[in-house]
């Protein structure tokens, strides 16, 4: 523990200095959950997009896009990528298994669903899933 006239500890040396004993206490517990959440984010997320049905494939599928853009972003960069209008279909997945809310943020999108490091975007111009 600290002693007067020495700064005093950060979370992480006041969690590694208590007894075990203690280390399940609902107070350490916060203190983890609290530094967990503390820990800043990736700038810039790696999005790999794949190809369903009949989609045409990309050249390139891994992008780095900032984490802090809603997924109504990624939707529109893809658009522009592919050359596609607004009015032409474009359906997109989260590991072939559901479509994401375009206000959902790539950052949470990707602490939820993230494979190998990659946030998995499968797309289609038909609807492929439920």
């Amino acid at each position: 523990m600290a002693q007067p006239g020495n700064p005093p500890l950060d979370t992480e040396e006041l969690i590694n200095e208590m007894p075990e004993s203690q280390d399940s206490s609902p107070t350490i517990r916060a203190i983890k959950a609290l530094e967990s959440y503390r820990k800043k984010e990736p700038l810039k997320i790696v999005v790999r997009f794949k190809a369903v049905g009949n989609a045409p494939i990309m050249k390139q599928n891994f992008y780095k896009i900032n984490s802090t853009n809603r997924f109504q972003a990624v939707i529109q960069f893809l658009r522009r990528e592919l050359g596609w209008q607004a009015s032409e279909p474009l359906f997109t997945y989260i590991n072939l298994a559901f479509s994401p809310a375009p206000d959902d943020t790539v950052s949470n999108l990707f602490k939820m669903f993230a494979t190998d490091g990659h946030l998995i975007v499968n797309y289609s111009t038909t609807a492929a899933w439920g």
